[in-house]
């Protein structure tokens, strides 16, 4: 047994080992050719796992599926170290149940000895940029989804020994930012006693006739939270003398222009109030603006026009996308020179190039799907490995209340927040929330069950799993925290034992391929089956510790701990915690 090796990998490699033995009896086999699967057994009677081998090979072995399945049940057998049983199944499917001594060792080397996880073949620097909301209001429900899976992914792919940077890009350059500070600036005005008109406006109406008139555009902010943010602007005594001055003066653009600085900043930290909240910290904090002022963003050109990839039409510069599969190509620069959005994002993505990232990774929001493929492209064609960059979308969350669902409205007025739903939920608002996030693969729409999660019995699976965990705890605290693997060793192993065993055994494994697939919903599935077969050892016959004599009480004890590891560990990579006491142990 190899040190942060997993319990699959281990059986993968006897499988291989007893592959290439029979292909011995087989004149002409290649066992380079055989394809090897291994997969967890659909139905627990059948054993832990499963291979499909004979199925798979059985044309290249020319013989029956169930003859083959036979004869690699029987090399198999011979390695009663490490299984218990092997056995197959019609139309030829051979089936593993791990010995109880084997998984005992195996937990005692990984779960009880600190050496949670296997290390990944190569070190990677990652970058992995999520959230990224505008900071043009506050974060939305999307965005704590984002929020709550980013930095899950962050800790599963640190687990496995990835150096990851986790990054938040600030979109704070450009027209959108430039009518935040418009309607900030009307907002201010409205409060030193100026009336303003919601006067209809198209992008033919000048800039200079929206600030004459104190016009709020159509396209401007109307949450209260810009109100807010304008009552502070003018409750800073530095603020305040410059609004002063240059409302006197009529100085509207310049004024609009720093207001639209100062509300950036003011959404910025509370953004970054509500992300502390939710307990997810950044790395780096990425201003785009930086890009444009020291000329990065039209000097990105000089990279795409090499990759002879860009042409002139109508006096713009358009970028060849459905060469990557876009269905039409982009303009880049305007014909009046001014870059787009997506030459900005090239620019962001080769300066994260330029800081030597092996793997650069994003996640977006549901809108945005359709982008992929040209900023796809862009980073190939400057140079960057296609394989290299990915892309995550985190789809639409639908908040239900009594099965039906919440409405959400835009930032006109009362939409809803990160910080809403937080305060919401109440006390338990952060763990509840990671975890409903975390619960649904991020690329699939999400049903937030808000009933659900606000109750505080343990049909919440958040509360099921703390429960579990405050349990084990309370059980150290009834009959001391001494354990044995001597004693775990003697144990007598009943089918609730074993089945706990083989779930805690597990956990290396369930955490590598979450990393490896970057789903950490994964980690919550396998944690409510983990804690489901805690459960019924719990309260199977003769597992009360209490009860039991000293040695099987050390033994069980010794497992209760490798349980209790199994929860914290679980949880915490998931940014949930794992109390010791709950107000309703049971």
């Amino acid at each position: 047994m190899k040190e942060n090796e997993t319990l699959k990998q281990i059986v993968w490699k006897t499988l291989e080992e007893g592959a290439r033995e029979l292909a011995s009896s087989y004149p002409g086999s290649d066992p380079d050719t055989f394809k090897i699967k291994i997969e967890y057994s659909r139905d627990e009677k059948f054993g832990d796992y499963s291979t499909s081998f004979a199925l798979e090979n059985s044309k290249i072995l020319k013989k029956n599926p169930l003859q083959v399945a036979d004869e690699l049940a029987a090399v198999l057998r011979k390695r009663v170290d490490l299984f218990e049983t092997v056995d197959f199944t019609p139309p030829g499917f051979v089936n593993f149940r791990i010995s109880s001594a084997f998984l005992l060792r195996f937990i005692e080397s990984s779960i009880l000895s600190g050496n949670y996880f296997p290390q990944a073949e190569k070190t990677l620097r990652i970058n992995l940029e999520f959230v990224s909301a505008n900071p043009t209001g506050p974060l939305n429900i999307v965005s704590a989804r984002a929020a709550a899976n980013g930095d899950a992914m962050a800790s599963l792919l640190k687990a496995i020994g990835h150096n990851v940077d986790k990054e938040f890009y600030i979109n704070d350059y450009g027209n959108q930012v430039f009518l935040l500070g418009v309607s900030t600036l009307v907002r201010i005005r409205e409060l030193k006693g100026e009336s303003y008109s919601q006067q209809e406006t198209d992008d033919s109406t000048p800039m200079e006739t929206v600030l004459e008139k104190n016009i709020l555009p159509a396209e401007g902010y109307r949450g209260e939270y810009i109100k807010d943010i304008a009552s502070d602007l003018l409750k800073d005594p530095v603020r305040s003398l410059k609004i002063e001055s240059l409302l006197n003066e009529k100085k509207y653009r310049e004024l609009a222009e720093l207001c639209s600085v100062w509300t950036v900043e003011n959404n910025l930290i509370w953004q970054r109030k509500d992300l502390d909240s939710f307990g997810v910290e950044f790395d780096n904090y990425f201003s785009e603006r930086t890009l444009h002022e020291a000329d990065k963003v039209l000097s990105v050109m000089n990279d795409l026009e090499k990759s002879g990839k860009i042409f002139v039409e109508d006096g713009k510069k358009v970028f060849r996308s459905t060469e990557y599969g876009d269905d039409k190509d982009r303009v880049v620069v305007r014909d009046d020179g001014r870059p787009t959005y997506l030459l900005a994002d090239i620019a962001y993505h080769k300066n994260k190039i330029e800081r030597g990232y092996d793997r650069i990774y994003d996640i977006w929001g549901p809108d945005h799907h359709g982008y992929i493929a040209r900023l796809a492209g862009a980073v190939q064609s400057i140079g960057y490995p296609k394989e290299n960059f990915k892309v995550i979308i985190a789809q639409q969350v639908n908040l239900l209340e009594s099965g039906q669902k919440v409405k959400m409205s835009k930032r006109a007025g009362s939409f809803q927040t990160m910080s809403d739903l937080i305060g919401f939920l109440g006390k338990h608002g952060k763990d509840v929330g990671r975890y409903f996030f975390v619960m649904r693969s991020l690329d699939a729409p999400l049903d937030f069950d808000l009933d659900l999660a606000k109750d505080e019995s343990d049909k919440n699976p958040v509360f099921y799993l703390q429960y579990a965990h405050a349990r084990i705890c309370s059980i150290f605290r009834e009959v001391g925290g001494e354990t044995s693997e001597e004693a775990a060793a003697t144990l007598e192993m009943s089918d609730e034992r074993k089945r706990l065993l083989f779930w805690i055994a597990r956990f290396s494994e369930e955490i590598f391929d979450s990393a490896n697939a970057m789903e950490p919903h994964r980690v919550t599935n396998y944690l409510q089956s983990f804690a489901k077969a805690f459960t019924a050892f719990y309260l199977g016959k003769n597992n009360r510790l209490k009860d039991a004599s000293v040695e099987t009480k050390l033994g069980l004890a010794r497992i209760c701990l490798a349980a209790k590891n199994v929860l914290s560990e679980g949880l915490g990579l998931i940014g949930v915690s794992a109390p010791e006491r709950m107000e309703k142990e049971n």
